[in-house]
C-alpha cells in the first residue's frame, strides 16, 4: 500500500525514507526543495514539491495512499509557508488535506500535543505519534508502524 512522507526534506524525512526503502510497496515524498525532490527519484521514490501550508499540494500528494508519515519539523523551520503562519496551521492544513485523500492511517513524528491541537489524531481512522528526538530512532518505529496491520 502506498505510503507517503511529508516533510520528506528535512533530516528526520530523509530517515524514514531510508527506513521505507525495504518495504514492498509505494514510497511517495513531499518536499519543498526541488533538489532533495531530484535525489529522492534518483531513488525511485515518487516526488512532490510544494508549499506545505497548502492543503491542497499535500491532497494532491496524498491521493490514493494509505499510510501517510507527518515530520513535524517541517512544520516550522525555515522553509517558506504561504498559507500558515505556525506550526499548528500547517498541521491543520495537512490534516485536512489527508481528510480529503482519504488516507487511512497517520504516523505522526513530533510531539503528540501539537497533532492533537491541530486534529491530526481524528481526521483518519488510525493514529499514532513517535515522540522521540532521534530521527533514526523515529524513522525505524515509524516504518514499524507502517508495516503493521492495524495501529
Amino acid at each position: 500500500m502506498p505510503v507517503l512522507v511529508v516533510g520528506a526534506d528535512t533530516v528526520p524525512g530523509e530517515a524514514v525514507i531510508r527506513a521505507l526503502g525495504g518495504r514492498h510497496g509505494e514510497i511517495r515524498a513531499f518536499v519543498t526543495d526541488p533538489g532533495a525532490g531530484l535525489e529522492l527519484k534518483k531513488q525511485g521514490i515518487k516526488v512532490a514539491t510544494g508549499d506545505v501550508s497548502d492543503a491542497s499540494h499535500v491532497s494532491g500528494a496524498a491521493t490514493s495512499v494509505f499510510s501517510a508519515v507527518l515530520v513535524s519539523h517541517a512544520t516550522g523551520d525555515a522553509r517558506e509557508r504561504s498559507f500558515a503562519d505556525s506550526p499548528v496551521e500547517v498541521a491543520r492544513a495537512w490534516a485536512e488535506a489527508l481528510r480529503d485523500a482519504g488516507v487511512r492511517r497517520i504516523i505522526w513524528l513530533g510531539p503528540r500535543s501539537l497533532a492533537v491541537a491541530a486534529g491530526l489524531d481524528s481526521c483518519a481512522p488510525e493514529f499514532a505519534a513517535v515522540e522521540t528526538d532521534n530521527p533514526d530512532a523515529a524513522a525505524r518505529e515509524a516504518a514499524e508502524l507502517d508495516e503493521r496491520a492495524s495501529l
